[in-house]
């Protein structure tokens, strides 16, 4: 359904036509994947809740409200297969960030330089979180990808906000459940339940975040499609995840 502006179409219709602006939600969204992994995958901030008190929360939930918007924004403006070439751009992006996060670690450092020590206790972990991060990354967003696109077509591309919050649940659910067993589970300082009750509490968070953004989300929705003039269904693609071709 589009309000006039844009025009109905589907996705293998605009399979290799260049978009005004894909390239640019490309690389915001992977710029913003990498600053997740860096800066706050690996850091347990705590709030105090009235009536509960302290309660720990995992600091990558700062860079949520952005690259969840991002992310809905690629599978409804520009479709499923799209969204599944950022996604292994991103996956590429990772890697080559953990390589260089290990090389750069164990360069022996001058003589004269005395904060090895703090290198390796903020980016000593980083191998580990970003193999978590990538397994979870990877499964948790083609599965948000792929609730968003087929509720599309199954809504007739009504109810935006039900898509957006739908395919995040689901999405984060499995992203949640992955990344932090893999990342933290026997770490030092992560006890289990530790780690069970950031998992949950990062999950809630996530889906709050979504349904407060939710304005925000049919704001740039409805600016990209207007810009782009198209509104991508994907009713005859190919869901599988193995390819980057679009």
């Amino acid at each position: 359904m589009t309000d006039g502006r844009e025009r109905e179409v589907e996705a293998g219709a605009v399979a290799g036509r260049p978009l005004r602006y894909y390239d640019v939600v490309m690389a915001a969204f992977v710029a913003v994947l990498l600053l997740s992994n860096v800066l706050g995958a690996g850091k347990v901030a705590v709030v105090d809740l009235p009536g509960i008190g302290p309660w720990p929360f995992g600091a990558g939930i700062l860079f949520f409200p952005v690259s969840y918007v991002i992310g809905d924004v690629l599978t409804e403006v520009y479709g499923y297969t799209r969204a599944r070439r950022v996604i292994w751009v991103g996956t590429a992006a990772t890697v080559f960030m953990a390589a260089m996060a290990f090389v750069v670690v164990a360069l022996p450092p001058a003589p004269d330089w005395t904060n090895q020590a703090a290198y390796e206790t903020v980016f000593g972990q980083v191998p580990r979180i970003v193999f978590a991060s990538l397994c979870a990354f990877w499964a948790g967003e083609f599965v948000n990808a792929y609730v968003l696109a087929r509720m599309k077509v199954a809504s007739g591309g009504r109810h935006l906000w039900m898509r957006t919050i739908g395919s995040t649940v689901a999405g984060q659910a499995v992203d949640s459940l992955i990344f932090y067993p893999l990342a933290f589970l026997g770490a030092a300082g992560w006890t289990p339940q530790l780690v069970v009750t950031v998992l949950f509490t990062q999950w809630a968070l996530k889906v709050a975040w979504e349904v407060l953004l939710t304005p925000v989300t049919y704001l740039v929705v409805g600016g990209l499609k207007r810009a782009e003039g198209l509104d991508v269904y994907d009713r005859a693609t190919d869901f599988t995840p193995f390819r980057a071709k679009v």
